[in-house]
């Protein structure tokens, strides 16, 4: 119990800058953990997400008589072999693609001669100038590539780290599901589960929704890439529809990365013409993705405004490298639902959404259904 204040037990009023500074210290703190914990934290973070995806499934083939074990089993094997396939996929192709580096870097040498010739013919630059620039950008690009090799052979060291860790931890979280429920409600005071429940179930639905949503979005981006790309006469285009769909993943900064390699190959197998017309490619794609298949597929159940989802990609490359880039937006869309529950935390939840208190008119769905339901308000619960 707080002593009331007095003479004997004054109470201290802690100047701003203290306050701030400690709130600094503790974000430092946070952070520094995180990146410490990353090898157990984030195979977790990624196993609690396959399960929310995972969990119709359980319960569908639990419905059907299986026993729950079988069912969690069998789910966790159904979505290990989907992911196996494709990590197959991808590095039978990238080992073709690797035979064909040699001659692709003649083609890319030569390609550099023919923009010295260009700039020489047409400014007034002299040659040993233009042969620095190229010297330092290939001293550079030797140097960015082997770090980007070694964030490659991290990257996979990490991959095969999740081969034993995420069924694993998949597996567990289905089956102690109710088990970590109950400790949840153990920790709520009686009056507060109710609100919890809805938490968490709305959580989980937009975790779902998000995740089945991505699938369907890298399915479809997939097939409008590789179309274009067979089209374009790019080599490897399967490889690199595949490659810009997982890519594609990663808000606003995949896309972009995704584009430059079907480019760089288009420009030094082909006429200079064909990057203009990968360039233009990706562009349509990713313009019919953010207009029709993300408003339609996604459902905009996960509602981060663009820049904190910006902000959120790069704290997430910062903490735990390309991960981290996946995990930030589901994990937000997660937290940004905790915060719309807890009445403290509600202005933290509405920073986080796109709403910004302009009145918007009903969609005709929602009038439409509204009026059907005589509920006379014409909205539709984003739940139903």
């Amino acid at each position: 119990m707080i002593e009331p204040a007095n003479s004997a037990h004054p109470h201290v009023i802690q100047p701003t800058y203290q306050k701030l500074a400690l709130i600094v210290i503790g974000l430092v703190a946070f952070f520094y953990a995180l990146v410490q914990a990353q090898p157990i934290v984030v195979p977790l973070l990624f196993a609690m997400l396959l399960a929310m995806l995972l969990n119709p499934l359980v319960n569908f083939l639990a419905r059907i008589g299986l026993n729950r074990v079988v069912a969690i089993a069998l789910a966790v094997l159904l979505a290990m072999g989907c992911a196996a396939g494709l990590s197959y996929f991808i590095l039978t192709q990238a080992a073709h693609f690797s035979e064909s580096l040699p001659a692709l870097e003649e083609k890319v040498g030569a390609l550099g001669e023919k923009l010295e010739g260009w700039v020489l013919a047409r400014t007034e630059v002299g040659t040993k100038t233009v042969d620095d620039a190229l010297a330092t950008a290939k001293k550079e690009g030797l140097t960015k590539g082997g770090a980007l090799v070694g964030g490659a052979i991290i990257t996979m060291g990490t991959l095969f780290a999740f081969a034993f860790l995420l069924p694993v931890f998949t597996f567990l979280l289905l089956f102690y599901k109710k088990l970590l429920l109950t400790f949840i409600d153990q920790l709520v005071a009686h009056k507060d589960r109710t609100a919890v429940h809805e938490m968490l179930q709305s959580a989980k639905g937009v975790a779902q929704s998000y995740l089945i949503g991505l699938i369907l979005q890298a399915g479809i981006v997939t097939v409008l890439n590789y179309t274009g790309l067979l089209i374009i006469g790019v080599p490897y285009a399967l490889l690199l529809a595949v490659i810009a769909a997982v890519l594609n993943l990663i808000p606003y900064i995949g896309m972009i990365i995704a584009t430059v390699l079907p480019m760089v190959i288009a420009l030094a197998t082909m006429e200079p013409s064909a990057a203009l017309w990968v360039l233009g490619l990706y562009v349509s794609v990713q313009f019919i993705d953010n207009n029709f298949i993300v408003p339609r597929v996604v459902a905009s159940r996960v509602e981060i405004n663009a820049l904190v989802s910006i902000i959120v990609v790069m704290i997430g490359g910062a903490v735990w490298g390309i991960p981290g880039m996946f995990l930030s937006i589901p994990l937000t869309a997660i937290l940004k639902v905790v915060f719309d529950h807890v009445p403290g935390l509600k202005p933290f939840g509405h920073l986080l959404g796109n709403d910004d208190g302009t009145p918007r008119k009903p969609t005709l769905h929602a009038r439409w259904f509204g009026k059907k339901k005589g509920s006379g308000v014409g909205v539709v619960s984003r739940e139903s």
